[in-house]
């Protein structure tokens, strides 16, 4: 699917969701703006490296996640936002595909707290300890930011030869109010990912 295909087909499903309200007996002013994609915007691995610490290879990561008034405005109508980290390690392979080693994926959640005015970051790295934000750049920049998170052992690459690491960020829906998952029970596959950053594994 086209990014021009992508966007029309979230216009349609905006669109019905307007009909089913008003085939609903919602009146207009009842009606959720039609905004545009909350995750529209720049969403990139921006860099990333491992270093090794008492055996075991330890990865930092920053990525730039997209940012505008639409995703405050869609966390703040009480959607969560689920902000994923991919990553692999393969030992390269001449002749063959190459041999996976390591897959992980790092689950972070993002919310709006409405009685305290800010942005919620649940991290499992923190042992799920939640931190609040300010403002959504704030908890952007958080997330954005991975320190040390342990994602193999120096055991695991002794084969001779060459590994290749690769992360890669996503962003998807989280959970919906009740309500919101009324109306948008249609649209599961709402997110976006990054390009894949790749180097090779420092022996």
């Amino acid at each position: 699917m086209t990014t021009k295909d992508g966007k029309a087909r979230r216009l349609w499903v905006r669109i019905m969701t307007m009909v089913c309200l008003w085939l609903a007996g919602a009146m207009p002013w009842q009606w959720p703006e039609l905004r545009a994609d909350p995750l529209e915007g720049t969403l990139e691995v921006q860099s990333a490296f491992v270093n090794v610490v008492g055996g075991v290879y330890q990865l930092h990561v920053r990525t730039r996640y997209p940012s505008s008034d639409e995703t405050a405005s869609a966390l703040r109508d009480g959607v969560s936002l689920s902000y994923d980290v991919d990553v692999e390690v393969a030992r390269e392979r001449r002749f063959w595909a190459n041999e996976n080693i390591v897959t992980l994926q790092l689950k972070r959640e993002l919310s709006y707290h409405s009685v305290s005015e800010r942005y919620v970051v649940r991290d499992p790295l923190l042992d799920d300890e939640q931190k609040s934000y300010a403002t959504l750049d704030e908890a952007l920049a958080a997330l954005g930011s991975i320190e040390s998170w342990p994602i193999l052992v120096v055991l695991q690459v002794a084969e001779p030869g060459a590994y290749l690491v690769s992360v890669r960020a996503r962003v998807r829906r989280g959970r919906l109010t009740d309500a919101l998952r009324a109306l948008m029970f249609w649209s599961d596959d709402w997110q976006r990912e990054s390009e894949w950053y790749s180097w090779s594994l420092p022996r």
